[in-house]
């Protein structure tokens, strides 16, 4: 994505970060006050004389000078002051000889103000001095942790294990110790550094934990220290990889995968691109706390502990949602070399996808590295990205995702102009079909109409997701096929099913529960065909019925070239992303 598009609402976040850091440092809070005081102490007095001085000392000055005259008057004195200040000064009248007095009064009065501001700073403080701390980057302290308790349940844990060495799986009970969930143990165990010796002693691991008990005050805030590189406060796409790594290795739900490590790294990178597609509402590419914290993602994780059924976490950690992404990534990657290029995305779906909106896709408005602008290629990564906004409509993320791809000039708002450009593709299918296509003049009033914009002539971001029918929005004028689905149906009815359905179940999870059982019979009816009729009194059948109940168990996938087991999990330049 260009730097303009991904850059602008980043540096907002942070400047706003920056800000608040800035307003609750002491010497800023000192500074403030002080201010606060000078503006507190100007407003009692009279000020509108300019430079003239304070308007509270000119008048003390007015008040004494009749009885000063005599001896402002006198040409000795007036021989110290400057010839040109009487015409210098700002007065109310007019300068002349009979206002001298009044003007040296005033000068002379300059001295009493230095006096009374020094005096004025022992006043008692004002209120504005008393400003709570209200910036928590590591969460709020709620209350005071018995951290030496803590440390000796943690010290107990570790007495039960060989030399008080813990190995990854001693780290579950670590875990419940230092009263954290289940699948925080790999994330503890490669903070305290077991990843290098294989183990974690008892005292480099009190060490870490003491520390993350002294500076982080929420599970967000500990949960980013433990996975974070040293000096960052976000989390990365890597830092996720040996948490899930774990998950894949001790999860009962993902235990048919042991023989398939070829595809832990597409599970993973699946599982990761859904954590920042949910999570990182800034587009960033990097997690930070506060994000986290306003996300279920650590409510999902304490899940996994819970639910012994992977694919009932449909948020994150299904199998199921990954297997119906990577069976239709795998349809479209004819050469699987992980990449496909404009024709193969074209195909997806029946070349429902206008191709305008596929060049808009590969012009790196929603992706990430620069492959895609210079070689024309999406891995699958951000394949992901794609096919959930593709699917699911109404969310956020994929609110924005296709918010960007439509707005062609990145100024924030969708225009005429820029509706019609993609509406004229859809007329073109429609007149290939045989189907007389809708006036653009009336299609746009229809939209118009559905999102109800607040300003006249653009659609905004925020019209949008206002909208409670965005997927129509979007498929009028990139996909063909749901668009024809839409002017079938009902306006109303669709309006009355979303919000039926919005405390159910979402387009997403009805798309792969729908596309998953299909994949599943289309391989069970592969089976039988390449068996024949001696399938019928085979002894293994009861054995390939529950290799489908488990995803496949010897054959997560169709057969694959073994070379592709040594394929990294995630090619990004993250360097690129930023600039």
């Amino acid at each position: 994505m260009s730097s303009g598009k991904v850059l602008q609402p980043v540096l907002k976040m942070k400047v706003d970060e920056l800000f608040l850091c800035w307003l609750s440092q002491p010497a800023t809070q000192l500074i403030l006050k002080d201010c606060l005081r000078r503006i507190k102490n100007e407003e009692k007095t009279d000020i509108g004389n300019g430079d003239s001085g304070n308007g509270k000392n000119e008048r003390f000055a007015n008040k004494n000078s009749n009885s000063k005259q005599h001896i402002l008057g006198d040409t000795r004195l007036m021989s110290f002051s400057p010839p040109q200040l009487s015409t210098t000064l700002p007065l109310a009248t007019p300068a002349s000889a009979r206002n001298i007095s009044n003007v040296r009064a005033t000068r002379r009065s300059s001295g009493i103000r230095v006096v009374q501001t020094k005096k004025e700073e022992t006043l008692p403080p004002s209120l504005s001095q008393n400003i709570p701390t209200f910036y928590f980057p590591r969460g709020c302290p709620k209350e005071k942790v018995n951290i030496d308790a803590v440390i000796a349940k943690i010290e107990r844990t570790f007495s039960e294990f060989p030399n008080e060495r813990a190995t990854l799986e001693d780290m579950g009970k670590v875990a419940k110790a230092c009263e954290c969930p289940l699948y925080w143990k790999g994330p503890l165990f490669y903070c305290a550094g077991g990843e290098r010796t294989g183990y974690v002693s008892v005292h480099k691991f009190v060490a870490m934990w003491r520390k993350i008990l002294q500076t982080c005050y929420d599970d967000a805030a500990k949960f980013v220290h433990l996975l974070m590189n040293p000096g960052c406060n976000y989390l990365v796409q890597e830092d996720f990889i040996p948490f899930l790594q774990d998950v894949v290795n001790s999860h009962p739900g993902l235990s048919f995968l042991k023989e398939a490590s070829e595809f832990h790294s597409r599970y993973i990178t699946t599982v990761i691109q859904r954590i920042f597609y949910t999570v990182n509402r800034s587009w960033s590419g990097k997690i930070t706390c506060n994000e986290l914290r306003k996300s279920n993602f650590l409510q999902n994780v304490a899940l996994l502990e819970e639910e012994a059924d992977i694919n009932q976490l449909t948020e994150y950690f299904s199998y199921e949602h990954f297997y119906v992404i990577y069976c239709k990534f795998w349809e479209l990657d004819t050469d699987h070399d992980l990449y496909i290029d404009r024709k193969d995305l074209a195909r997806h779906n029946d070349h429902a996808i206008s191709n305008r909106m596929i060049e808009r896709i590969f012009s790196g408005a929603v992706t990430r590295g620069r492959k895609a602008q210079k070689d024309g290629k999406i891995s699958y990564a951000d394949f992901v990205w794609f096919l959930i906004s593709e699917e699911d409509k109404k969310t956020p993320t994929s609110i924005e995702y296709w918010f960007r791809c439509m707005d062609l000039d990145g100024d924030g708002a969708l225009s005429m102009y820029e509706l019609e450009y993609f509406y004229e593709e859809q007329c073109q299918k429609l007149d290939n079909m045989a189907i007389e296509p809708l006036p653009f003049e009336d299609c746009l009033c229809q939209m118009l109409d559905l999102v109800k914009p607040q300003y006249e002539g653009k659609i905004t971001l925020h019209d949008l997701k206002r909208c409670k029918l965005t997927n129509v929005f979007f498929d009028t004028f990139f996909n063909i096929e749901k668009y024809l689905d839409h002017e079938q149906r009902d306006q109303f009815s669709m309006l009355r099913d979303s919000e039926g359905e919005s405390q159910e179940i979402s387009d997403w999870e009805r798309y792969a529960a729908e596309e998953y059982d299909i994949l599943v019979a289309e391989e069970a009816a592969s089976d039988q065909w390449n068996d024949g009729y001696e399938a019928e009194l085979n002894p293994v059948d009861h054995q390939k019925a529950n290799v489908l109940k488990y995803q496949m168990e010897k054959r997560p996938f169709f057969e694959m070239p073994s070379h592709l087991a040594d394929v990294d999990l995630d090619e990004y330049n993250y360097e690129e992303d930023f600039e």
